[in-house]
């Protein structure tokens, strides 16, 4: 079956420093507004996946709901939530894997706002994301933000390198022939331990704030927002509140699965996860919303990939490049406040 021609790859993407990606499906669309209003006129829609420019963000009213903030673009304002914060970086693609002690492969960040990939085995059993797109007749497309493991390299009949790519732990069976521009190599020095030194840390969670910071010594050295769980019903979405967790398991990139059939969730590449409680709750990257700041994730902690990373680095323990994960542990401690 072809591909919609409508949902093909965005090319150029707008040239511009900082780009934001409407993270709503394909066939749906975002209102784009006169002013940073909800009340304001309607001036323009952008379909989900719609690349833009980045003009700056303002602080409007959006009556109703929480998040007040707006992104301005040269089309008008858009509600912040919906766009992903995004750039545009090529990198030259390798021509041999690098070897790290573990054999050829590498863990790699998708550095565009988005790419189409190629399914490199169309027999696999596809979790229900993937096999939703086949059937949608959606492209397969992978996330500014997203890590994904390579342990291959080819060149297209077009005469393009790809990079053999997929889910190392979590998969279903979903592997993916990529465009190599798009993904810029995790070296391991970019995963190096932050202020191993020091022995007294604390990871703090505000649940009323929708906040994290890292103390050191009893010091705030970090603070970042991010979003926690929605609290709803029956305890669905539900970031336990604790002062006696610990980071116990930590993954580079991970796919996460869970919910219903119905109202379920299949993400992969979900990179720089720290685990602090059981049923899976971590704090991690997303690529599937902008509303840090207030409560919108199943339970996780989730956070800007620049926060989701420090985090990852900075708690012990340490993971080693390759397996790129590390588990039944006692590392920093976390607390879980209501308040």
């Amino acid at each position: 079956m072809k591909v919609n021609p409508r949902y093909l790859l965005q090319e150029p993407f707008p040239q511009a420093e900082r780009l934001g990606r409407v993270v709503e499906e394909l066939d749906r669309f975002v209102y784009v507004r006169a002013a940073p209003n909800r009340e304001a006129a309607e001036v323009g829609q952008l379909m989900g996946d719609s690349v833009v420019p980045w003009i700056r963000e303002v602080v409007g009213s959006a009556s109703g709901l929480r998040n007040q903030r707006w992104i301005e673009t040269p089309q008008g304002y858009v509600w912040a939530p919906f766009l992903q914060p995004v750039k545009d970086i090529a990198n030259t693609p390798l021509t041999t894997l690098p070897d790290y002690g573990s054999g050829p492969g590498m863990w790699a960040e998708v550095t565009q706002p988005y790419v189409n990939v190629q399914l490199a085995n169309a027999n696999a059993p596809f979790g229900h994301r993937i096999r939703f797109l086949v059937q949608s007749n959606w492209p397969i497309r992978l996330y500014y933000g997203q890590v994904m493991w390579v342990d291959d390299i080819r060149t297209s009949d077009a005469g393009e390198v790809e990079y053999h790519v997929y889910d190392l732990y979590g998969s279903l069976g979903d592997h993916f022939w990529a465009p190599a521009h798009a993904f810029k190599p995790i070296k391991p020095e970019d995963i190096t331990p932050i202020s191993p030194e020091v022995e007294n840390k604390e990871l703090v969670i505000n649940i009323a704030r929708q906040t994290m910071s890292c103390y050191e010594d009893g010091r705030e050295v970090y603070f970042c927002r991010v979003s926690t769980g929605r609290d709803g019903e029956d305890g669905v979405g539900y970031t336990p509140v604790s002062d006696y967790l610990r980071v116990y398991m930590k993954y580079i990139s991970t796919t996460m699965t869970g919910g219903t059939s119905g109202a379920g969730y299949d993400l992969s590449g979900i990179g720089w996860c720290t685990f602090i409680a059981t049923g899976g709750i971590a704090v991690h990257t997303c690529y599937w919303h902008n509303n840090y700041g207030e409560r919108t994730s199943a339970g996780c902690i989730n956070a800007t990939q620049e926060d989701a990373k420090f985090i990852f680095r900075w708690t012990a323990p340490q993971v080693e490049y390759y397996p790129g994960k590390i588990d039944q542990v006692a590392g920093t401690s976390v607390r879980v406040v209501q308040s």
